[in-house]
């Protein structure tokens, strides 16, 4: 095995295995690794499009606060029972939805807990309300991990919820919770949540009913680098068996462990081991071990912006959203904020010309 030949491979968008993919990690320069990051990104975007980076305004509201799963990585969550719980009101929704609008955007990004007690018909429920509170509102909501939950509670499949939920208004489904796809990690960091098989057979199934996906992947605690490549590979497993006329992950988004004040780092020491060479080497291999997932974003939120800013000449194409409500890793640590113009003059100092898109990753305005 040597460089040379993985890079002509790289290039060619061969899948790579993951023993190749560890050799890369391994033996590749970073610099070498960004560069091969930042051709595969312009071979896999259209032309007019190679100089763009996407970016989007939506809004991310917790559903709810209250979940089974205590993830030792979360300081969100609140247990069944404890004073601080809360579901979010319809007026609230409705206030957030009314300065959603007053900042230009049309998405609400819906999380919450995993609620031992709201079941499919609150989902349902919900969702139909949001969309009566606005008719053109965009849900990119829930996340397999949910789904899961709600599936099991309903004491029905995975492709039924999904078909319900898309009934009553749900128009994308994030890829939220997927931490690292290794049941030896999720067994620590989020033992209440599904199996890594579970959070891939909803994808799977999301698939086949052509909804809108992406993935994520949260590193730099615990996992080894294997571990990070098996995550990879299975994602590019799963888009590879995708139909021909689905979507499928329209985009990959990795992201650090934010260490601060949690349960992994407060009682087992664990620290956030990510720095921005590492982030950057992330990035470029996603890249080059997913030639089948189109779009991959840069996490400014968890990296900042010059980190983030080199991602994007290491295969990254997108600066995500401005992120009006963020409740989870900013409490975790992740303090970085970007406006609408200030997420734009990062993307043109960068050397790039900011498309603000759609969930669907349709440039709506270049400028």
């Amino acid at each position: 095995m040597n460089l040379a030949n993985l890079y002509r491979k790289a290039l060619d968008r061969e899948f790579l295995s993951p023993e190749e993919g560890l050799f890369l990690y391994e033996h590749a320069p970073t610099p070498e690794l960004a560069a091969m990051g930042n051709e595969l990104r312009r071979k896999s975007q259209k032309p007019e499009n190679r100089d763009k980076v996407g970016w989007i305004i939506d809004r991310n509201v917790n559903i709810t606060n209250e979940c089974i799963a205590q993830c030792k990585f979360c300081n969100f969550y609140r247990r069944p029972g404890d004073p601080e719980v809360y579901i979010t009101t319809l007026e609230q929704y409705a206030e957030k939805i009314k300065v959603l609008e007053q900042f230009g955007g049309n998405q609400l990004l819906l999380q919450g807990g995993l609620h031992p007690k709201l079941g499919l018909e609150f989902y349902k429920q919900l969702f139909i309300d949001l969309k009566k509170i606005k008719a053109d509102l965009k849900l990119h909501a829930l996340g397999p991990a949910e789904i899961h939950h709600i599936a099991r509670l309903a004491k029905t499949s995975y492709e039924d919820v999904l078909t319900q939920l898309v009934e009553a208004g749900l128009d994308s489904l994030p890829g939220a919770g997927a931490e690292i796809l290794n049941d030896r990690v999720r067994n620590i960091v989020s033992k209440g949540k599904c199996t890594s098989q579970q959070w891939l057979d909803v994808m799977r199934a999301a698939h086949k009913l052509k909804i809108t996906t992406s993935a994520t992947m949260m590193f730099g605690h615990i996992e080894t680098v294997p571990e990070i490549i098996e995550h990879l590979i299975k994602l590019r497993q799963v888009q590879h068996e995708k139909p021909y006329d689905s979507e499928g992950f329209t985009a990959f988004i990795p992201w650090p462990f934010q260490d601060v004040d949690t349960e992994l780092n407060r009682i087992s020491g664990v620290k956030n081991t990510v720095t921005a060479d590492r982030y950057i080497k992330i990035i470029a291999l996603s890249r080059i071990l997913m030639p089948n997932i189109l779009n991959i974003q840069a996490s400014w939120l968890t990296v900042g912006k010059d980190t983030g800013q080199l991602s994007l000449h290491a295969g990254a194409n997108d600066f995500g959203s401005i992120m009006i409500e963020e409740n989870v890793v900013s409490v975790a640590g992740a303090n970085n904020s970007f406006d609408a113009q200030e997420i734009q003059d990062a993307i043109r100092e960068a050397g790039f010309i900011p498309a603000l898109r759609n969930q669907k990753y349709n440039y709506t305005s270049i400028g």
